[in-house]
């Protein structure tokens, strides 16, 4: 059995993924794959790793946390997807630290079925859009004010985060991806994280474009792909840059902030740096970082 731990991280899928994978969970079984359900996984696998704080589960513990999740006996894939793994979104950044408990929490799940190979996989986002969004998850404890005021935006740094996680898991293979090229690359974290059978047709696989376009360009793009279906990933997210150039919604892929101390210049710096610190990530060893 592999285990997949999508992660997250917060403020980028939004359960998206879990939501299309549930859909074809039927068609994933007949392959071995086992997407299990948050209501009935989430609860199971904190109160373990609270039990656990670290340590490895034995043989029996494995067990019974995995007839817990799951009312099949031997998966072959199983996948477990929360954005609240390694933190709550307000502790999420601390200081200049992102995510200050990955190096911690990383082990944790690991450790939940240490007898199984297991792989991460999360997506990153640029700090300019990444902080107000993270803040409104939580703005009935905190103004955005306060918020900025016990973190250091300039300074945070996704390098710093992946080396800790991937230092403190060295044995997993993490898969990351820029969450502004997820509509691009949908199908890709989608396959990513289920590894369905070549040829297998996921159900709902346009539904996230359908949130960043127009029901015409949506449809078009469907007939377009039906009649022409891509030759290669490359072609694939061809096809989709020049749907969603042509019929992509404002409404959707603009983000504006009206917010104290966010002004234009102080978003230009952080999403260069990030841009800049994107170009080191996909380089980096032991990362599979996907892209268009």
């Amino acid at each position: 059995m592999k285990v997949i731990y999508h992660i997250g991280l917060h403020c980028t899928d939004e359960d998206r993924a879990l939501r299309c994978l549930l859909r074809n969970a039927d068609t994933l079984a007949r392959q071995g794959t086992v997407v299990s359900l948050p209501g009935r996984f989430r609860p199971v696998l904190r109160q373990a790793m609270i039990h656990l704080r670290g340590a490895v589960a034995d043989t029996r513990m494995q067990e019974q946390v995995l007839d817990a999740v799951t009312d099949v006996d031997h998966p072959e894939r199983l996948i477990f997807s929360n954005d609240s793994f390694l933190c709550v979104p307000q502790r999420a950044i601390d200081g200049n630290v992102l995510y200050p408990l990955a190096g911690e929490r990383a082990p944790w799940i690991r450790n939940l079925f240490p007898d199984h190979p297991a792989e991460f996989a999360f997506a990153l986002r640029n700090p300019a859009t990444l902080i107000p969004a993270m803040q409104a998850r939580f703005a009935d404890k905190e103004s955005f004010g306060e918020f900025l005021a016990r973190i250091e935006p300039e300074e945070i740094s996704w390098i710093d985060m992946i080396e800790r996680f991937r230092a403190a898991v060295p044995d997993c293979p993490v898969t990351i991806w820029a969450n502004e090229d997820t509509p691009l690359i949908w199908t890709d974290v989608l396959e990513t994280l289920a590894a369905p059978a070549p040829g297998t047709d996921l159900e709902g696989s346009t539904d996230f474009l359908a949130t960043l376009m127009s029901a015409e360009g949506v449809t078009r793009m469907e007939r377009y792909l039906e009649a022409h279906p891509p030759r290669t990933r490359e072609h694939r997210h061809r096809v989709i840059s020049a749907f969603l150039d042509k019929f992509a919604r404002e409404d959707a892929v603009e983000v504006e902030y009206d917010l104290p101390g966010w002004d234009a210049a102080r978003v230009t710096a952080l999403t260069d740096r990030y841009e800049a610190e994107l170009s080191v990530i996909a380089e980096m060893p032991g990362i599979t970082f996907l892209q268009p």
